[in-house]
């Protein structure tokens, strides 16, 4: 009896299959606080459709949740998002947005498994809720570079002024980002690729 269904066999899409010439992949994690653009930024850059795990706030989230400075913010991510970008024809991020409430930090562990670095998302309203962030990266020794989203209605500061309040190392790269903006994402990247090269040779020539 001839089972083979009438339906057309449905494969991926054609911008969801890894180039050819793709000879490395990298892991990267996207970190901040809650609603500092960390979901907008996958969502922004990847070339394939972004996995997203967006959820409705509820009730059961407050005085749980941080939303001081994000009263209008009506949904979170409750696991992670998920996106690639392909930086040249043999290298290939795949992208891991976290969580930004504590109650979901028990995630992390898993999500930094493997990952060559980071960035620290942040937003200049709301400082504070970055310091855990670049604390945990710090005890992880996860290398990072922190892009400050722009909103518009944040406050602008000189970098050094950033970097003094977010107590920061000279080292670490601090560069401006427009989360909507695939080009100014890209750029984020760009940079955290740059500075992982640039660790990797000070090993090398240590």
């Amino acid at each position: 009896m001839d089972f083979r269904s009438s339906e057309p066999t449905v494969g991926p899409r054609s911008e969801d299959v890894l180039p050819e010439t793709a000879t490395a992949a990298v892991k990267v994690v996207i970190v901040g606080g809650f609603g500092v653009g960390k979901t907008t930024l996958v969502g922004s850059v990847s070339e394939i459709r972004p996995l997203t795990t967006e959820e409705t706030m509820t009730q059961a989230g407050v005085g749980v949740d941080d939303t001081a400075g994000v009263e209008r913010k009506s949904t979170t991510t409750v696991a992670m998002d998920f996106g690639r970008i392909s930086i040249n024809d043999e290298l290939v991020l795949y992208l891991f947005g976290t969580p930004g409430q504590e109650r979901f930090w028990f995630l992390w562990r898993g999500l930094f498994e493997g990952a060559l670095g980071a960035v620290v998302l942040v937003d200049t309203r709301r400082l504070e809720v970055s310091f855990d962030v670049i604390g945990r990266l710090e005890e992880r020794g996860v290398p990072f570079v922190v892009a400050v989203n722009s909103f518009p209605d944040a406050p602008e500061h000189p970098i050094e002024e950033l970097r003094g309040a977010l107590d920061l190392p000279a080292s670490v790269p601090i560069v401006a980002c427009d989360a909507r903006s695939r080009a100014s994402s890209r750029d984020v990247l760009m940079a955290l690729m740059r500075y992982l090269q640039s660790l990797a040779a000070t090993t090398e020539a240590s």
